[in-house]
Order: structure tokens, then sequence, then C-alpha cells
């Protein structure tokens, strides 16, 4: 059985992004589209949401590629993925995503 915790200690010289809660979600299973040719990067839009004014993306690409975050904004974010090596083409798939703020 899980033992619940119910306690998140912020480290001296770092910041919660709001006064009286911390802000973390996955959204599991996101599909991408695949590459249009070797390197290609592929974007994937996620919007909806309601995010504080600052917070970090994680992702798990799912396959062997990099991301970045761009297009950030309270209702989402644009999450970018491109092969880790050139000659490589990305496939159609999923990631999953962890927003903290």
């Amino acid at each position: 059985m899980p033992i619940p915790v119910h306690t998140v200690e912020v480290p001296d010289g770092l910041f919660l992004q709001t006064s009286d809660r911390l802000v973390l979600g996955t959204l599991n299973g996101v599909a991408n589209l695949a590459g249009g040719g070797a390197g290609q990067s592929v974007a994937t839009a996620i919007t909806g949401m309601n995010l504080p004014p600052k917070y970090q993306v994680i992702v798990e690409p799912g396959q062997d590629a990099t991301w970045w975050i761009t297009a950030k904004t309270a209702a989402g974010f644009t999450v970018n993925l491109v092969p880790r090596l050139a000659a490589n083409t990305l496939a159609a798939g999923t990631f999953n995503v962890t927003v903290l703020g």
C-alpha cells in the first residue's frame, strides 16, 4: 500500500511560482506526427491549460530525439522534437510531458 506524503519543501534560494501551491501535472501519450525527412523537426501544440505565469516543461520523447519548448503562454506551449542524429527521421508516435510551476 502506498504511503501518502503531504509535505513539499522548497530549498533555500529556490522559489515556488505561486505563493500557496506547487503546480505539477503530466500528459502521457501525446501524439506526434512523423518527420518529413532526415533531421527534420516536428512541432506539437498543447493547449487548453491554465498555467502559472512561469513554469517548466520536461519532455520524454519516446524515441531517439531531443526536444525544446516554444510559444509558452498561460494556456499552453509547443513541444518540438528533432531526431538526435541528423540522418534519422522521426517516427509517428507519442511523448510524455511533465509541467512544473
